[in-house]
């Protein structure tokens, strides 16, 4: 597509976009400045098409006081797709058949997803897998052990490809699958000690990333990274994860989601395990063995993946556990992003809309401050992150 599409001079009505033509100005659209996934998809429900919400931007910036305003050149979405030609990555548009269903539950669905392997294990069932980059040698071990069994019982292992259990949750789990979402493009390898790992993951299983290509992953990429991780399981699990890490992040990712949370218990004194302690106090399922989880979770509903899937462990039967809290907790980020929109609203006119305890209201708003959800203005102001 070229500019001249966006303003043709022609008194005949323009021909429909090809399917090529709209992918191409769908991602001009989302690569344009201050154009995130939340202004993106508002933008296509208000204009339709990418071609008519590329048109508007200028006028839709000079409202909101920029003057001065370019969309994403085509140059620029011509040299990623040259980049991601080179390196073998695939493009994968939300509603297409090759985008992962689970992920359209998500209102912050990413747009777009660079995939480097086999794209097809995003149609089968997975579970992801985190937990501490510094891992004890227990904590590695039973992350290996979760991958290894859960991969036999039919699961795709998704994780981070970061140091630790991430990177020994992809090891064990690489001879029956596992996704590795990146921070960073898909192309790039961080960190470098998985370069090798990563190497194997795209031959036998897959990488993928929101980021364009080429992107170097930096602090602010690594929230939206694990809304993806923990979107695409059925349920995530914690092995060894600090009070404040961020694993703990794709948890809370995966309740707002509407996932099941699972953690392995570990030792009071050991600070690897406090947050895995926090979750499973609150309500998480408690994990000893693969069996736990394969008993938590509805039977998988393939026939092809379930066909040898058999008990590991003669466990007692699990008893039904409560998770309250824990869902008492996604409601309240539920309500609070629901009642925020770009518009800085006061703290305090939040909270009464809420009906909600001040005392309960702001460690939700801390959470979501962390996870990059919302943003703190001057003045006590709050708004969400686009």
């Amino acid at each position: 597509m070229t500019d001249r599409d966006l303003h043709p001079s022609s008194t005949h009505p323009p021909l429909p976009p090809t399917p090529e033509d709209d992918q191409f100005a769908r991602l001009r659209l989302l690569r344009s400045r201050r154009v995130g996934v939340t202004t993106y998809h508002r933008l296509l429900a208000e204009h339709g098409t990418a071609q008519n919400a590329l048109a508007a931007l200028p006028d839709v910036a000079r409202a909101a006081g920029v003057e001065t305003y370019e969309i994403c050149p085509e140059a620029v979405v011509q040299a990623e797709l040259n980049a991601a030609r080179a390196a073998g990555a695939r493009l994968v548009m939300q509603g297409t058949a090759a985008y992962p269903a689970p992920l359209n539950d998500l209102p912050d669905a990413p747009p777009f997803l660079w995939v480097l392997g086999d794209p097809g294990l995003l149609s089968r069932p997975m579970i992801s897998l985190v937990g501490a980059r510094n891992a004890s040698s227990l904590g590695t071990r039973m992350a290996k052990g979760l991958a290894r069994d859960l991969g036999a019982a039919g699961y795709v292992v998704v994780s981070g490809l970061a140091r630790g259990i991430d990177a020994a949750a992809h090891l064990a789990a690489l001879p029956t699958g596992t996704i590795a979402v990146q921070a960073g493009g898909v192309d790039i390898m961080y960190p470098a000690e998985n370069t090798e790992l990563a190497a194997n993951i795209a031959k036998t299983g897959l990488r993928l990333s929101e980021q364009p290509m080429g992107v170097q992953p930096m602090a602010r990429h690594f929230p939206s990274r694990n809304r993806i991780i923990s979107g695409l399981g059925r349920a995530t699990i914690v092995v060894e994860a600090a009070a404040k890490s961020g694993s703990l992040i794709t948890a809370r990712d995966a309740l707002d989601q509407g996932r099941d949370v699972m953690a392995v218990p570990g030792h009071p004194f050991d600070a690897r395990a406090s947050g895995c302690n926090m979750l499973i106090r609150d309500g998480a399922v408690l994990v000893r063995s693969a069996q736990d989880v394969l008993d938590a979770l509805a039977p998988l509903s393939d026939p092809a993946a379930k066909a040898d899937a058999q008990p590991l462990l003669p466990l007692p039967e699990a008893k039904p556990r409560s998770a309250r809290g824990l869902r008492d907790i996604a409601a309240l980020h539920r309500q609070i992003l629901s009642r925020l929109g770009p518009s800085p609203v006061a703290e305090d006119q939040l909270i009464r809309d809420l009906a909600v305890a001040p005392a309960d209201v702001a460690p939700a708003l801390v959470d979501l401050e962390l996870d990059g959800r919302i943003t703190r203005r001057s003045g006590g102001l709050l708004a969400r992150a686009d």
